[in-house]
């Protein structure tokens, strides 16, 4: 494990942390100071259609028939659809990889085609 000294500004002590949780600090800060709103949750909490739809930034229908579709794994709680925050999370990498291929693919078939875009 990989480890980081930190020094506290006004004093003379230093705090040891792992240099993944001085990352994650870093993005937590570089995030609110972009004034976005920050939540730490476990990966394995379970959230609901509402908050996987606010989390990939979808309406919550969308959610709902990737769900119906097996696109993401849910289980039935009484009449309520519940969704593991990691599920939810692996689909929105698994969409974002797929559209920067895409993407990627449409871009050399643009230049290939010398459509004008460079």
């Amino acid at each position: 494990m990989k480890l980081s000294n930190l020094g506290i500004q006004g004093s003379e002590e230093v705090v040891i942390i792992p240099l993944k949780a001085l990352q994650l600090l870093n993005a937590i800060i570089s995030n609110m100071a972009q004034g976005k709103s920050i939540a730490l949750m476990p990966t394995d909490a379970e959230v609901s259609t509402q908050q996987a739809a606010e989390i990939l930034n979808v309406s919550r229908p969308h959610v709902i028939k990737l769900l119906e579709k097996g696109e993401i794994p849910h289980k039935k709680v009484g009449s309520h659809r519940r969704i593991l925050l990691q599920d939810v999370l692996k689909y929105e990498a698994n969409f974002k990889s797929d559209r920067r291929k895409k993407l990627d693919y449409l871009a050399k078939e643009a230049q290939h085609l010398n459509m004008g875009y460079e």
